[in-house]
């Protein structure tokens, strides 16, 4: 029976350590937030102070039989609201943009004095964040040793860990450890 409880317990902690590191720190934005994006919401506000990375994702929550949105190529399109050509439209009323690269995105509203009055959202995508790898000399001669330093935790590995946790103590009762 010890060895049943030394297998348990390194599979426990296999699963504990992988569990955190499977998670994403994916973050959802819902463009205007409780308003969503309509003429009434001050969306520029909305994303001032906001840092958007590749791998989150951006929601647009509208009234489809009211509007639509189009993303535009470039900065000047955005500018003079010129819809006339446009990437992509969302026509959906509840629409998930997936922030899969590096730059500016363009977004306005598919009526143009929407736009014009300022129903229109552009976003700088940063890099995402990858952990910290600290180098460590530990002496001249043997060089340079890389430690890799854990990233930011987030709820949902928190989360997963007590599923883990609360999985474990499961088996262990059903084996009767």
């Amino acid at each position: 029976m010890a060895g049943l409880k030394t297998v348990l317990l390194a599979l426990f902690i296999i699963s504990v350590s992988l569990g955190g590191k499977r998670v994403g720190a994916q973050v959802h934005h819902v463009v205007g937030g409780d308003r969503g994006w309509d003429p009434a919401s001050d969306v520029s506000s909305w994303s001032s102070g906001r840092i958007f990375r590749v791998g989150d994702k951006i929601w647009f929550t509208y009234s489809a039989a009211q509007e639509s949105i189009v993303e535009l190529k470039s900065k000047d399109e955005y500018e003079s609201c010129d819809i006339g050509n446009p990437i992509r439209m969302y026509t959906d009323g509840l629409d998930s943009v997936s922030l899969d690269g590096e730059g500016i995105r363009y977004f306005a509203s598919s009526r143009p004095e929407s736009c014009k009055n300022g129903l229109k959202l552009h976003i700088d995508v940063q890099p995402h964040l990858e952990p910290q790898v600290p180098k460590v000399a530990t002496s001249e001669s043997e060089g340079t040793v890389w430690a890799t330093a854990a990233g930011p935790t987030s709820a949902a590995s928190h989360l997963i860990g007590s599923f883990i946790v609360l999985g474990f103590g499961f088996l262990c009762y059903v084996v009767g450890v």
